[in-house]
């Protein structure tokens, strides 16, 4: 790969990454219930997944039963991941609430024992202690009633969902295309979330469309598929320390557009929690 090839593509991992990032500001943004947001995300997701998928003549096949099964969980935790990041978001700020689920990689690290033959590394338990420092750090008080410490313990189970979510999926991604998989899963979200529309308002969407046609858009499937798609170009531990500037581009777009100011201990926590994803990505780029 020559290097203005090599440049091309990172600027363009770099730029899937700023796409990803707005789901934090859109996700505070946006004036809707939290499951109607997810399910409009989903459902136009879904439609220009499909498309997508028709346009480049990606085959929808699942092999198996048991891997129809492995999609369905992924997809309900993929779904659980969503709806319990934009409470965090609701809840707190776009800092706290990307920075909290961005504990995943090494929630990851810690689990994935539990899902392979791989021994724990005593170092992950440091870099645990260390996502736990930053995280007290991060809180602003450790009472239960308290909006941001809520928004935090919202991060962490969506942390933990999206953790699950991609150990789950690992061992499928050779055999099964990325779009494809993020087609099944949106559609499936959506599914899921069809009869939360009886209970809940969504007489909203009529001033919020714009909004959420940019999170399913530019977000979901464009930053997505351009995420995924540089995997053909980087190790995946290159694009996870490219990935884990997501909180910090969030920051900055919320800092604009929201004027949301990240307080001090949102800026020496949040530090600490992306030091142990860098740490975590260079030490898997090293094995």
């Amino acid at each position: 790969m020559s290097e203005k090839s090599h440049l091309n593509n990172l600027l363009l991992l770099i730029v899937a990454t700023v796409f990803i990032s707005t789901s934090g500001p859109l996700g505070k943004f946006i004036d809707m219930p939290t499951v109607v947001i997810i399910f409009w995300r989903s459902i136009l997701a879904a439609i220009f997944l499909f498309a997508l998928c028709l346009f480049k003549g990606i085959k929808l096949k699942i092999n198996s039963k048991k891997d129809r099964l492995t999609f369905f969980i992924a997809a309900f935790l993929m779904g659980a991941h969503w709806v319990t990041y934009f409470y965090a978001l609701k809840l707190s700020n776009v800092a706290i609430g990307m920075i909290s689920v961005f504990t995943f990689p090494v929630i990851i690290a810690l689990l994935e024992p539990l899902f392979s033959k791989t021994k724990l590394d005593p170092i992950h338990i440091l870099l645990g202690i260390m996502v736990l420092l930053g995280i007290y750090i991060l809180a602003p008080e450790f009472d239960i009633e308290n909006n941001y410490l809520q928004g935090i313990l919202f991060g962490l189970l969506s942390a933990v969902c999206y953790a699950l979510r991609i150990l789950m999926l690992k061992e499928h991604v050779t055999n099964y295309n990325g779009t494809m998989l993020m087609f099944y899963q949106v559609i499936i979200i959506a599914t899921l979330l069809v009869p939360v529309l009886f209970f809940i308002d969504t007489s909203n969407i009529t001033t919020q469309y714009p909004y959420v046609l940019l999170l399913a858009i530019v977000t979901t499937v464009i930053g997505h598929t351009m995420f995924v798609n540089s995997l053909k170009y980087f190790k995946a531990s290159t694009a996870s320390i490219i990935g884990s500037l997501q909180p910090i581009f969030g920051i900055i777009i919320a800092f604009f557009f929201l004027n949301e100011v990240p307080t001090l201990h949102t800026f020496v926590g949040g530090m600490l929690i992306l030091a142990t994803v860098i740490i975590e990505s260079i030490r898997s780029k090293a094995k």
